[in-house]
């Protein structure tokens, strides 16, 4: 079925009367422009070359008033730059200064032209928005002032003798030995453009203000050396007294270092890192080392075993020198506690001192020691010696009586004997010296190192040091009946300390005790072995006397100091001549020990000495005739 439908016309959204409403509207709002620019034109046609109403500047109602009447009346009423109050301030120095003194100026006429333009410019709506607004409610334009700089700067720069002051280290030092301290001081300097830009601002304000100023300080690396100086006090308060630990007899009192003398050895070192400084304040510890290093050989001491006897009777040992602890003086030790003690006030101190226990204590025993009979035993003739020579026999050997020697060990006669001289109670005797005997301090030493290599080589020891005299010396080929003995030749050792020495070595497990015997009456030294025999026995053969040289002719010589046709004989002849001596010693049926002592001794020819006005060929013929 066909059907066919009607065509509806669009509707329409908008009402018919639109058209004229707009139209209305349009009308309306150019009436209300024109009721506008009439308003604004009759608005500025009244007040034509005037202010208009309700306009201000900075307070001074300027309504109604011609630019000439404004800037009069601005100058004469905006008085801000001659009588403002601009406060600077540093802590608690204040600077009050007027505006105008800073650069700070008001200009009247443009100020004036200022407010006069003041809803005369931009659209004319906004122009009459700006008359309604100054009409109704008042409006304030900012006056213009011209700021000159260079005055404020120039006021600035004559408070910089007021408030700048440099920086100063605190110092500290000593006068005498009073410590003097000056503390530090803290710089400050016065940053005139920072301060400007604050000073500006306020300015601009129109209103009296504080302005702080901008100040710089600039710490010293050290501000307070007090607690430095304090320390310094306490150091140099008292003289230092330093004691020694656990004194003994003998020992030197203690020293004393008066105030004076610490003032001058006091040091006051400073240090900077990292931007920071101190004081640090002691004893220079070189004068002070100096001084402990002078005394130290008062102090020091070798640790020395207990001396003893062996008792024959009792198989026991006796002691006859105690033991003595050795000592050494912990000098950095000892600089260390010094300094630190004198910096907390202390003044009487106990030096640092390292202590060193003998091997061989006073409670030694035989049995622990091994130490249980006699080993070996030597004696040594001096039939016609001087009474000098007897004394440093004496001397000498004394210094070896109740000597130990440890198992294992090499033992040096020179370290033992020591320093040869006047002071250690030896006299002056004939020596060999050169190719000459002549008199000097210790002549007759050379007797004790004798016996000594004797009861070393008979006791079957090893000899790791020997050197024979230059000459046979008569008193070492001597028996007990005083005769000549010349197998006892190329059996003497010499010691000159400390170039010459005599060593043997105790090969054996046990200690070995030393003891020496002087019979200045029998002239005789006997030196014992004690410890325990191994079971070693020693046999031995001599070359005897080979190769023998005479000796040259005497030699006469002038001594001023003798009388005429006196004589005197000061060395004595006797042959030159080799000998070798040979030694096996035995253990266990088998050679445990063989070696040879090789001599070669000089010729030594007699000397004579004479006085003035001798006749010498006479003397000659007397001496030298068969």
């Amino acid at each position: 079925m066909n059907t066919s439908m009607a065509r509806r016309p669009t509707p329409s959204f908008l009402p018919e009367p639109l058209p004229q409403l707009l139209a209305a509207f349009a009308g309306g709002v150019a009436v209300f422009l024109f009721l506008i620019a009439a308003s604004v034109a009759a608005f500025s046609f009244t007040h034509a070359g005037k202010i208009y109403p309700g306009v201000s500047m900075g307070g001074v109602d300027l309504s109604n008033l011609t630019s000439d009447q404004a800037a009069t009346r601005l100058a004469e009423q905006l008085s801000y730059p001659q009588h403002g109050r601009i406060v600077l301030q540093d802590g608690e120095q204040v600077w009050v200064v007027e505006p105008v003194k800073l650069g700070l100026h008001l200009d009247p006429t443009n100020s004036a032209q200022a407010a006069y333009l003041y809803g005369r410019q931009g659209g004319l709506f906004g122009r009459w928005l700006d008359q309604l607004r100054a009409w109704r409610s008042g409006y304030g334009v900012a006056p213009l002032f011209v700021y000159d700089e260079s005055l404020a700067r120039q006021y600035l720069d004559s408070l910089v003798a007021q408030i700048d002051r440099p920086t100063l280290e605190a110092s500290l030092g000593v006068e005498g030995v009073e410590v003097v301290a000056i503390p530090g001081q803290v710089g400050r300097s016065l940053d005139v453009p920072a301060s400007l830009k604050r000073l500006e601002a306020q300015l601009r304000s129109m209103t009296d203000g504080l302005v702080p100023l901008v100040v710089r300080e600039m710490p010293p690396l050290i501000l307070d050396a007090s607690a430095q100086a304090e320390t310094a006090r306490r150091i140099l308060s008292e003289p230092l007294t330093l004691r020694l630990p656990q004194p003994q007899a003998g020992d030197p009192p203690p020293w004393r270092i008066e105030r004076d003398v610490l003032a001058k050895m006091l040091v006051i070192q400073r240090l900077d890192s990292g931007g920071n400084g101190e004081y640090r304040v002691g004893l220079d510890l070189a004068q002070m080392r100096t001084f402990l290093q002078e005394f130290a050989p008062q102090i020091d001491q070798n640790p020395e075993n207990a001396r003893f006897i062996f008792n024959d009777e009792t198989r026991q040992l006796e002691v006859i020198q105690p033991a003595v602890t050795g000592r050494v003086l912990n000098i950095e030790g000892s600089l260390q506690k010094i300094n630190q003690k004198l910096a907390e006030g202390e003044h009487d101190l106990t030096l640092e001192v390292t202590f060193a226990p003998p091997q061989v204590g006073d409670d030694a025993t035989g049995e622990k020691l091994g130490i249980t009979e006699l080993v070996s035993a030597e004696t040594s003739y001096f039939y016609g010696s001087s009474t000098d020579r007897i004394q440093n026999i004496q001397t000498a050997a004394a210094r070896f009586h109740g000597v130990l020697v440890p198992p294992g060990a090499t033992f040096s006669m020179a370290e033992v004997l020591g320093d040869v001289s006047l002071d250690n109670g030896y006299a002056e005797a004939l020596i060999i010296f050169g190719n000459r005997t002549i008199k000097g301090v210790g002549g007759g030493v050379c007797q004790v190192s004798t016996t000594l290599f004797r009861t070393a080589f008979f006791g079957g020891f090893p000899i790791v040091e020997r050197h024979p005299h230059a000459y046979r010396v008569t008193y070492y080929e001597l028996n007990r009946a005083g005769n000549a003995n010349t197998d006892l030749a190329g059996l003497d050792a010499t010691v000159f300390v400390p170039v010459v020495d005599f060593k043997f070595t105790n090969d054996t497990p046990y200690w070995l005790l030393m003891e020496t015997y002087v019979n200045a009456a029998a002239r005789s030294l006997t030196w014992k072995f004690y410890s325990t025999s191994d079971g070693r026995t020693v046999e031995w053969d001599t070359t005897g006397l080979q190769n023998i040289v005479e000796p040259e002719e005497p030699i006469f010589q002038e001594n001023p100091e003798l009388d005429e046709n006196e004589v005197k004989q000061v060395d004595w002849e006797v042959e030159g001549a080799d000998v070798t001596v040979t030694r096996t010693v035995m253990r266990d049926g088998q050679v445990y020990l063989q070696d040879q002592f090789y001599t070669h001794y000089m010729p030594w020819r007699a000397v004579y000495e004479y006085g003035p006005g001798t006749k010498v060929i006479k003397l000659k013929k007397l001496l030298l005739q068969p």
